[in-house]
């Protein structure tokens, strides 16, 4: 690695901000709340931006405008489907679960939050969903570290060694020291980042290619299938595609945005903030691939390393048409949204195996301190174990990405919706949900049946379940129905419905 080269003083200038973030929230960290949820303080610019940013991965600057510069504007489906998922998710999931975790005894995570919600003293609600997290998010961190350390071996020519602790290490760092907050705050850092990059790039992009309206004669006179959005489609591969946006409800790192929102009232703010980046961020990377269509078929001598592979189309551009100290930035934005999902990935997992694990069944009267050190702790654990994961060059952990969206999407997506506007559910129903949603995931996966992605059967089939297995159940506990009409009533804007302490 060259440090005199621009595009490595950039990076570096970057990581040690990162850092640095990660050391001033460590001042802010004082209990399992604050290192796990912020102390529930986001307000809504950080909540939309943090949100945003632990949604979208590599894939929005790798993936996406890969796949548009190899096939045209039909693969740009999945964009449109993840869109209305995450409108849905901010308009009916987001105000709901940020008042209902705090009703329900304060529920720092997913699991505790299953708990309470079902009153499930039995804890194999938490056992299961901390199971789920755990495999889930340990292979996507693991993926996580292979798009970084990919990231950090083109650009710098470093061996996949070198490069998969290169591309970990700093986000480790502010991680195990700044908790939440610092995750939240350097999510809104690479939020702004991403958006710019993706902002400024298709712009330069399309002006190199003549223009737009030149830019796009000359991608319809190549192939008609670069500019029909339903050409080589299938009903089933576009619902397929759009089946991603159900992702969202069941997605732990995301949800974890909504709970540590200061209150529900900076919802609706956060929702138009979080919407708008993620269309322009979209738009942007298809646009990316888009034009980069126009511009490589004039220029084919510079489209070598983009024929070996369609998904260097950002990075190659970059490195073309921008200023080494301009390129330097755009390809902090892929290292950016690597860093920031998997970032939110490490905190969800340790805040699993502190908070649902350590806590109940080992410490139960733990100090806040020593909570808070496990958790740190728990961080190098599971990312030390990604790192294992990934250690193989020739890994095929990246191809898992959808495999977990899918699973999480099944196995929490229909339990969280449910639990937040159905009062009848009931803790059966949601093991059920849980269990069927995971367990159709798995069988459709490996049978692969009409080309139909697993979220969809995953997902129908433990909603069907949760209310087959709640109807037959008997009846809501009066607190768990107090609790439900105390949430409606927080969302409503009254205070007419309080609840009364009942016993335990």
């Amino acid at each position: 690695m060259n440090f005199t080269n621009p595009t490595t003083i950039t990076f570096v200038i970057y990581i040690l901000a990162m850092v640095g973030i990660g050391i001033a929230g460590w001042r802010y960290t004082r209990d399992l709340s604050d290192y796990i949820l912020g102390g529930r303080s986001l307000g809504s610019f950080v909540t939309a931006m943090s949100a945003g940013a632990s949604d979208m991965s590599g894939w929005l600057l790798l993936g996406l405008p890969g796949a548009v510069y190899a096939s045209g504007i039909s693969e740009s489906w999945i964009a449109i489907g993840l869109i209305i998922g995450a409108w849905f998710n901010w308009m009916v999931v987001a105000g709901r679960l940020r008042v209902y975790t705090e009703i329900t005894k304060n529920a720092l995570t997913l699991p505790d939050y299953f708990t309470h919600r079902f009153e499930d003293r039995s804890k194999l609600l938490r056992i299961l969903a901390a199971v789920v997290i755990l495999v889930f998010f340990t292979i996507y961190c693991a993926s996580g570290m292979v798009a970084g350390a990919r990231l950090f071996e083109q650009t710098f020519g470093l061996s996949y060694d070198v490069a998969l602790w290169a591309g970990a290490a700093a986000t480790i760092v502010y991680v195990f020291v700044g908790g939440f907050l610092a995750v939240s705050w350097t999510d809104t850092v690479q939020a702004s980042l991403m958006i710019f990059a993706l902002l400024l790039t298709p712009v330069i992009v399309m002006m190199h290619a003549g223009g737009f309206d030149e830019a796009v004669q000359v991608v319809n006179s190549l192939d008609v299938k670069y500019s029909d959005l339903f050409h080589g489609t299938t009903t089933i591969g576009i619902i397929s595609l759009m089946a991603w946006g159900l992702g969202y409800m069941g997605q732990p790192h995301i949800l974890a945005r909504f709970m540590a929102a200061s209150s529900a009232q900076t919802i609706p703010n956060a929702r138009r903030i979080g919407m708008s980046w993620m269309v322009v961020t979209l738009a942007g990377a298809v646009a990316v691939g888009y034009f980069g269509i126009a511009y490589f078929s004039a220029n084919p001598g510079q489209a070598g390393a983009v024929q070996a592979n369609h998904e260097t189309v950002f990075i190659t551009l970059s490195q073309l048409l921008f200023n080494p100290w301009i390129a330097g930035i755009l390809l902090s934005a892929i290292l950016a949204a690597v860093m920031s999902t998997l970032s939110c990935q490490l905190l969800v997992s340790s805040s699993a195996l502190t908070e649902d694990f350590y806590k109940v069944f080992f410490r139960p009267n733990a100090t806040q301190k020593e909570l808070v050190w496990v958790g740190r702790l728990m961080v190098l654990l599971v990312a030390l174990i990604a790192i294992v994961i990934a250690a193989d060059p020739a890994s095929k952990v990246l191809g898992l990405v959808g495999y977990a969206w899918a699973g999480f999407g099944s196995a929490f997506g229909p339990v969280v919706l449910l639990s937040l506007v159905w009062p009848r559910m009931t803790r059966n129903g949601a093991l059920a949900g849980m269990l069927i949603g995971a367990l159709t995931v798995i069988v459709w996966r490996n049978g692969g049946w009409f080309g139909l992605y697993e979220m969809v059967p995953g997902f129908l089939l433990a909603t069907v379940a949760i209310i087959l297995f709640s109807l037959m159940d008997r009846a809501p506990s009066l607190r768990m129905q107090q609790d439900f009409a105390l949430m409606k009533a927080e969302m409503a804007g009254t205070k007419e419905i309080t609840a009364a302490p009942l016993a335990e």
